[in-house]
């Protein structure tokens, strides 16, 4: 047997890991959160926070930090589908606004409220392997930057890794529910592109782009195009990301007096879930379950999955359910919550036209405020597309 030196070692420190290790170490535990970025840098993301997820940053304190970061409140959620336009506000679940702070601002705070905690944080350690004795993970295997390689020991290792997980792979977590890629997107930054508190989305056949602000008065402007046509768009990526916004000739009008100021970034993701527990280990974010971008449910989704995982190992930790049992209902909860969006995030990634039912709906909601609110709610994840589409009125759930 070994000396476990810490309760949790966290691998990866972005939104599921630093927000696992801050509401660790705030109960109390020690905590080891390891990360080979250093902070604060960049990586690919939407970034949008919808407003569950702004809802957990104020529970946590850490609000103040990224209003004072001037990003700009989004309050308005816009649906331009050609023939019909659904604009709701998003408010619910204990916030009427989204934000979409960038991940350089939005994963320094995470990190430094995991630091204000009392969790140790190394930043540029490469984790090579896990310690696994019998069937039981145990610590890490990792170095720092021109140092020697060190073992790191704990009662439980938390894969916050993200889709590649090394911890997930070394533990050989089962994946289900799996779905390919169903859609690959580009974006990048604008100057001069006001968006006025907007999130504003725009579908059109085998195409759809959506923007929204940012920090530093730049707005993130996204085009999704479906996976079919990955290996032909590659040829000029540039010309068929502008190719989609000309598809809105009001939106490209507005493009054209603005200005791109960095490159271009894009990305396809797989879909599936991850059995996010076994002896040892846990997983939390797109370690444990991701899907496609196109709803920007990814934040929200680390950020819950921090507060049921940490509520489970505190269960676990002070005796007061078995590991296993603690942990099989963050599965079930987790799962129970995401499944009815990860099915309505699937068919939005399509980027199939809507089917004459969906059509008939989507006209119903446009017709009526109270719908269109209530629509805006399912795209952030307030509202569950099964509840909001089940209803016989389309009227916003209380």
């Amino acid at each position: 047997m070994t000396n476990q030196m810490y309760d949790a070692i966290i691998v990866g420190a972005r939104c599921a890991g630093s927000s696992t290790a801050m509401l660790l170490a705030r109960r109390g535990y020690r905590v080891l959160v390891v990360d080979r970025a250093t902070f604060p840098s960049d990586t690919i993301s939407t970034h949008l926070i919808h407003p569950p997820g702004v809802a957990a940053l104020d529970r946590w304190g850490l609000l103040p930090a990224v209003i004072a970061s001037d990003c700009p409140a989004i309050d308005t959620y816009s649906f331009d589908f050609g023939d019909l336009i659904i604009e709701g506000s998003p408010a619910g679940a204990g916030s009427r606004v989204a934000y979409a702070p960038r991940r350089t601002v939005l994963d320094k705070i995470l990190i430094d409220a995991a630091k204000e905690a009392g969790a140790e944080v190394r930043e540029g350690f490469s984790v090579e392997d896990l310690v696994i004795e019998g069937d039981t993970a145990t610590g890490i295997i990792g170095h720092s930057a021109g140092r020697s390689r060190v073992t790191e020991y704990a009662r439980v290792v938390v894969g916050a890794d993200g889709v590649h997980s090394l911890v997930a792979k070394a533990v050989g977590a089962v994946q289900y529910a799996e779905k390919p890629k169903l859609q690959h997107s580009y974006y990048s930054y604008w100057t001069g592109l006001p968006m006025d508190g907007r999130f504003e989305t725009y579908v059109r056949p085998d195409r759809a782009f959506a923007a929204w602000p940012t920090n530093d008065s730049r707005t993130l402007v996204i085009c999704g195009l479906p996976m079919r046509d990955f290996h032909d768009s590659r040829s000029d990526i540039e010309a068929g990301y502008l190719a989609t916004m000309a598809l809105v000739p009001s939106f490209a009008a507005r493009a054209r007096t603005a200005t791109r100021v960095e490159r271009l970034v894009g990305t396809a993701v797989p879909n599936f879930f991850r059995t996010p527990y076994g002896p040892g280990w846990a997983l939390v974010g797109d370690a444990g379950y991701l899907k496609d971008f196109i709803t920007a449910q990814g934040i929200q989704d680390a950020f819950r999955d921090a507060e049921l995982c940490v509520q489970a190992l505190d269960q676990a930790f002070t005796g007061s359910r078995t590991y296993d049992a603690a942990m099989k209902e963050y599965q079930d909860t987790r799962d129970t919550q995401v499944m009815p969006m990860y099915e309505f995030t699937a068919q939005l990634a399509s980027l199939e036209p809507p089917d004459p039912e969906m059509q008939r709906l989507l006209g119903a909601v446009s017709q009526s405020p109270a719908a269109m609110d209530g629509f805006a709610r399912v795209a952030a994840g307030v509202t569950s597309p099964a509840e909001f589409f089940s209803s016989p009125t389309l009227a916003a759930p209380s």
